[in-house]
Parts: C-alpha cells; sequence; structure tokens
C-alpha cells in the first residue's frame, strides 16, 4: 500500500491517512482481508507520530472499513467495504448539494439555474448536444 502525505497541507496528517487508504479501497487496490502495515510500521515509513496512525486506523475501524486483531494486526474488512464507502461518499455529496441548493436560494437563484449549470459542467461524460 503506497501512502504518501503531506507536512504543508491544511488537512490533518491522519485525515490524509484515511482519506488514502478509504481511495484504495474505493479503486480496488485493496481487497477484503487485505493486511495493512502495522500500526508502528506505517508511522515509521511516514516518519510521524505513533499517535497519528493510530488515530487514523481508529477511525476507519469505527467506520467499518477495516478489522483490527489484536497481536496479528489490521486488515481490509471482509464485506461490501466498496459499496459501504460508496454509499458514505454519497451521503456525503448529498449533504454538500443541499447546502449548495440553500446558499444559491440566499443569493435568489432557482434550482433551474443551478440545474442548468449542471448540466453544463464537464463531468469527462459525453455531452449531449
Amino acid at each position: 500500500m503506497n501512502i504518501t502525505i503531506s507536512h504543508s497541507s491544511k488537512e490533518p496528517i491522519y485525515q490524509q491517512i484515511i482519506d488514502q487508504i478509504r481511495h484504495q479501497i474505493l479503486i480496488g487496490a485493496v481487497r477484503p482481508g487485505d493486511p495493512l502495515p502495522s500500526i508502528r510500521q506505517l508511522a515509521r515509513d511516514l516518519r510521524v507520530s505513533v499517535i497519528t496512525t493510530k488515530r487514523a486506523y481508529e477511525e476507519l475501524e469505527r467506520e467499518g472499513l477495516i478489522r483490527s486483531v489484536v497481536g496479528k494486526g489490521s486488515y481490509i474488512a471482509p464485506g461490501n467495504t466498496m459499496d459501504t464507502l460508496r454509499e458514505q461518499r454519497i451521503s456525503q455529496l448529498r449533504c454538500r448539494l443541499q447546502q449548495l441548493v440553500e446558499e444559491a436560494a440566499e443569493l435568489g437563484l432557482s434550482r433551474e439555474e443551478l440545474i442548468t449549470w449542471v448540466r453544463q459542467c464537464d463531468c469527462g461524460e459525453d455531452q449531449e448536444s
């Protein structure tokens, strides 16, 4: 597993670790049952505190994305971790979209205007002419 952190980022290091492991799960680079580096080994590799890596692993475990076994290490959780992660991200996206709709309404913009903007966005999909 390749994790790269940026000490100059505004995002906390533990969050960078979480985000990168989530991404690895989402793209299928790691699969259920795959082992993760030990907390100490990852801290050593990234040159960060053991507390930082422990916090990241604890959060991932709370989300059900990894499982830790005392004396054996941490593993990608069995089951539909990709589906779970996808559903979490969709939920976050819906929340952000709701915030945008509310902000647009405060500015006097209609939902129809927002829908038009979304249709005009180049999202990497083929656009209908």
